[in-house]
């Protein structure tokens, strides 16, 4: 589970704020002496995308209308498995020789949840692929039914790095009244074994992502973790202090959070 920008109640208004703006702002409009057509269109959506993977588009309310068929086809492709996978191989390359285990119990690594272990695309398949402004009811009644698949590259990492003595904790921007919802859906996908899943409370709803997944991290370091690696989706995942030794970004284009 960091800002989706999509204006949930408290917590998901800062947890998926990227999407909270209604879908009336387009590049032509943005980009009035410039005719995004054709091929033109599919070089600046791809080169949105890019933008946004590498952090210069921060803070962005919805995708682009013209953009959404692009990110919806590049989420839904090979190619979005492709680079989640290379991604992950970078991880399993760091594993051979970045962690030397203490065997006092206190070596971690932090898994985020939304479309890092489990996937939230079959929800914006039905709802806009970021294009439109997200019913946050009808988001959580999606995540309460813990359907959500699970994102199978990640899965066999998960294993291997609890499997290497290493504790696995889940932080996660999804509220505390899901928390049942989010661990059957977890172990009914394959998921078991982690030492501990953060969930936002009542005090932390009007937390920024980023600050809250900082503090949570404060909490294990002081508690003695070292924690050897994050993999995410979002940058909040990783921003602030305590860092992580090494940091794994996953693709995500549909939403932002901050």
């Amino acid at each position: 589970m960091g800002k989706y920008i999509i204006g949930f109640s408290l917590i998901f208004s800062t947890f998926f704020i990227g999407l909270a703006v209604g879908a009336d702002w387009n590049i032509l409009n943005a980009r009035a002496k410039n005719v995004w057509v054709g091929d033109g269109l599919k070089k600046y959506c791809e080169s949105w995308r890019i933008n946004v993977e590498i952090n210069n588009i921060r803070d962005f309310k919805v995708v682009p209308q013209e953009c959404v068929p692009f990110i919806k086809k590049y989420m839904t492709s090979s190619q979005y498995k492709a680079d989640s996978e290379r991604a992950l191989e970078e991880v399993t390359l760091y594993l051979t020789s970045c962690c030397t285990l203490e065997g006092d119990g206190k070596d971690a690594w932090i898994f985020d949840v939304d479309d890092t272990l489990l996937s939230t695309i079959p929800y914006f398949k039905k709802h806009g692929f970021g294009g439109e402004k997200v019913n946050s009811t009808s988001l959580e009644a999606w995540m309460e039914g813990s359907k959500a698949p699970a994102l199978e590259h990640t899965l066999k990492l998960f294993h291997r790095i609890k499997d290497k003595g290493l504790k696995i904790f889940l932080i996660s921007s999804r509220r505390e009244t899901l928390r049942s919802s989010t661990v059957v859906n977890l172990i009914q996908v394959g998921y078991h074994g982690w030492t501990g899943l953060t969930l936002r409370g009542l005090n932390d709803e009007i937390m920024e992502v980023q600050r809250y997944k900082s503090r949570v991290r404060q909490k294990l370091v002081d508690e003695g973790y070292r924690i050897w690696g994050i993999i995410g989706d979002q940058w909040s995942s990783f921003k602030g202090h305590p860092k992580a030794k090494r940091s794994f970004k996953l693709p995500n284009s549909i939403y932002y959070l901050t």
